[in-house]
């Protein structure tokens, strides 16, 4: 069975600096992109950033020059790294990842369960 199990999330105030990891499990036999999308309430999700595993990245507007996404293909897991945090930044994250699992022919969307960040002001 594969999945996304993400860690770190929490509360911080305005300014501050979270770290968020996530990594990917069961028996994987490729992936082409993990990333992070988070959604606040009343909204939609939306994405954070991505990195494919040729370490091309892709940062949403409202978080460039502020996050950091980095990958490790060794070990299957992604991090993204959060500075000078707003309260706008407030929302669920969930990792993403398009996986290729072993004894499958094409390539599947899989989620995590979500992790909370909350900013203060």
């Amino acid at each position: 069975q594969v999945q996304l199990v993400e860690s770190g999330g929490g509360l911080v105030q305005a300014g501050g600096s979270l770290r968020l990891s996530c990594a990917a499990s069961g028996s994987i036999f490729n992936i082409n992109y993990m990333g992070w999308y988070r959604q606040a309430p009343g909204t939609q999700r939306e994405l954070v950033a991505t990195i494919s595993r040729r370490g091309s990245t892709n940062y949403a507007d409202s978080v460039k020059g502020r996050f950091t996404i980095s990958g490790d293909n060794a070990k299957n897991t992604v991090n993204l790294q959060m500075n000078s945090l707003k309260p706008e930044d407030t929302a669920v994250y969930y990792c993403h990842a398009e996986m290729l699992p072993t004894g499958y022919v094409h390539f599947n969307d899989y989620w995590g369960r979500g992790t909370q960040v909350t900013v203060s002001s």
